[in-house]
């Protein structure tokens, strides 16, 4: 199959790595962003830049957007307005509100703009190697247009249903891996107060029933102390906040989420706002001295 032109709104740690990936396979996207340094970045790396959004809206007829919340999706959308053709259509790989992704999809519908949400399981890193899982939510028909993008990046493709259900799928699978990662650090920060090899005991867990994928992304950046972002702490923040309001919402219990947010605000006030997730470690560091 063809694809028509895509363009790429937010070029940050995921935005990058997916214009990366949709480069290299010969999909040849349009990449902006607001920030110039990003754009440089991604220019730097072989991607198609341009210095406006409304270059990427008047030539690309699939624009995927990546931004930091829904708030911001909803203030571009209202900025772009009739800009925005019959017939384009938007991938939104944004972690926001169902409700808002459902609101987004009924302001477009009557302009005939499409909308797809593409919710990504996965960090940047493995966006960049086309291992990342999509939860997509969306009509039969809009999702059709999206496959040849999305299957460029993600090694697999569940469709959840209408739009707005990708996103509950998403806060589901946060709270599920957030929580992995705050665990893994909590056991290892707990091997090295023991004063064990944390390294080699790692290496055994991942043989036991308490292995996890987490073990393996995250497990040697937590003990090595490195930290270089593939995500960020800051947004894993606010993808706990997003479950933490969408659970009073639904009535849900969520004890365990609203202790891994106290966790995260202590990483963040230890200085690791811009760090990788598995920088929740530091909130288990015993004081020095």
């Amino acid at each position: 199959m063809i694809c028509p032109p895509v363009g790429i709104i937010g070029l940050g740690l995921l935005g990058s790595a997916m214009a990366e990936r949709l480069t290299e396979r010969g999909l040849a996207p349009i990449g902006f962003d607001m920030n110039s340094e990003r754009r440089d970045d991604a220019a730097g790396r072989g991607v198609a830049v341009v210095q406006a959004v409304d270059d990427v809206l008047e030539s690309c007829e699939l624009i995927l957007l990546s931004l930091p919340n829904g708030d911001i999706v909803d203030k571009l959308l209202a900025e772009v307005g009739d800009k925005l053709r019959a017939g384009r259509t938007i991938i939104d790989t944004t972690t926001a509100a169902p409700e808002q992704m459902i609101a987004h999809a009924e302001l477009l519908k009557p302009r005939g703009v499409g909308y797809v949400e593409a919710e990504v399981a996965g960090s940047s890193a493995q966006a960049r190697k086309g291992e990342v899982l999509v939860f997509a939510g969306g009509d039969d028909t809009d999702l059709a247009k999206c496959q040849t993008v999305l299957t460029a990046f993600a090694a697999e493709v569940q469709h959840a249903g209408p739009v707005g259900n990708a996103a509950k799928w998403k806060l589901v699978h946060n709270l599920i891996l957030g929580l992995h990662r705050a665990v893994l650090a909590e056991g290892l920060a707990f091997a090295e107060a023991l004063g064990l090899d944390a390294a080699r005991l790692l290496d055994v867990l991942k043989r036991t029933p308490a292995a996890s994928t987490v073990m393996t992304t995250k497990g040697p950046k937590m003990l090595a102390r490195d930290f270089a972002p593939q995500a960020t702490v800051r947004q894993h923040l606010k993808d706990v906040r997003l479950i933490l309001a969408t659970a009073a919402q639904a009535q849900a219990m969520t004890p365990l989420s609203k202790l891994h947010a106290e966790l995260l605000e202590r990483t963040i006030d230890l200085g690791h706002s811009e760090s990788d997730n598995s920088a929740v470690i530091t909130a288990f560091d015993r004081p020095r001295g």
